[in-house]
């Protein structure tokens, strides 16, 4: 069944996690809907990353819940996460991409090994695979490349292929791991203007963990038109974003970008550039 505009896809309980005595999470709460947004700032070493994997359970808490799509996945064995985790896209670090696979391979692997999306009974046949593939790296603007390797394209082409594979199976939602660390400014807003167009042409909900205030500002603030097939301004409370900050596993701050920007809190302030 589709998710809905009101569905819950997200929910973590008090969810704590440690590595011998640091705590990695410490007590997280929070819950997201389908369409929604959060933007993770934090220190390195903040927990910022540990979330992502816990909520696809490729880390397990120590206390509290991880409720993913409406179950309680906390406890699920790897057998069983793997068809429920087939309904999340990730974007690793540096895109992750296998450079033994051209790009096409690499943006079809999800649609070869994830069952949830496969076609009725059976698996998508070759052609429905390579129509998908095509058509969404045509979505990310790189339609042309299909036979490249990752160590033939520039660092922010590997990123939007990156973006592709884990787009493909239209997932309802999205984790993406600093997707534009190491690009530079442009690059780095034409990464977040594919983000608001996935988003906004499949109401993807979406967890962006950043160190640019920009990518923030730019998913709180804008929308992708259909019509123009541009980004532009989102009118007042048009996107439902919210921004969170991180620290030594803690939720310190949970708001909207005008709390944000509003906050004394010195930790805090350190992730808000003008």
């Amino acid at each position: 069944m589709a998710e809905t505009a009101t569905s819950e896809v997200l929910r973590f309980k008090d969810v704590s996690l440690h590595f011998d005595q640091t705590p990695a999470l410490d007590h997280v709460s929070f819950a997201m809907n389908a369409g929604e947004t959060r933007v993770v700032f934090g220190a390195a070493g903040s927990g910022k990353t540990m979330m992502l994997k816990t909520a696809v359970g490729l880390e397990k808490p120590d206390s509290g819940r991880v409720i993913l799509f409406g179950e309680d996945v906390t406890d699920y064995k790897e057998s069983a996460l793997f068809k429920i985790r087939s309904k999340v896209g990730i974007l690793f670090q540096e895109g992750g991409l296998f450079d033994s696979m051209n790009i096409a391979d690499n943006v079809a692997y999800p649609l070869l090994n994830q069952q949830a999306r496969r076609n009725g009974d059976g698996p998508l046949s070759d052609a429905e695979v390579d129509a998908k593939v095509l058509q969404t790296l045509n979505f990310v603007e790189l339609g042309t490349t299909l036979q490249k390797y990752p160590s033939e394209v520039s660092g922010g082409m590997r990123r939007r292929v990156g973006i592709a594979r884990a787009v493909v199976t239209e997932p309802p939602l999205v984790l993406y791991d600093s997707p534009t660390a190491g690009l530079d400014p442009i690059t780095a807003n034409l990464i977040i203007h594919l983000l608001i167009k996935e988003r906004d042409s499949r109401n993807t909900a979406a967890i962006l963990v950043t160190h640019r205030y920009q990518d923030g500002h730019l998913m709180a603030n804008f929308r992708y038109n259909p019509d123009s097939g541009q980004i532009e301004p989102a009118v007042a409370d048009g996107v439902k974003t919210k921004f969170f900050v991180m620290n030594e596993g803690r939720l310190v701050f949970e708001g909207s970008e005008t709390e944000l920007r509003a906050s004394e809190d010195v930790y805090v302030r350190k992730f808000v550039k003008y």
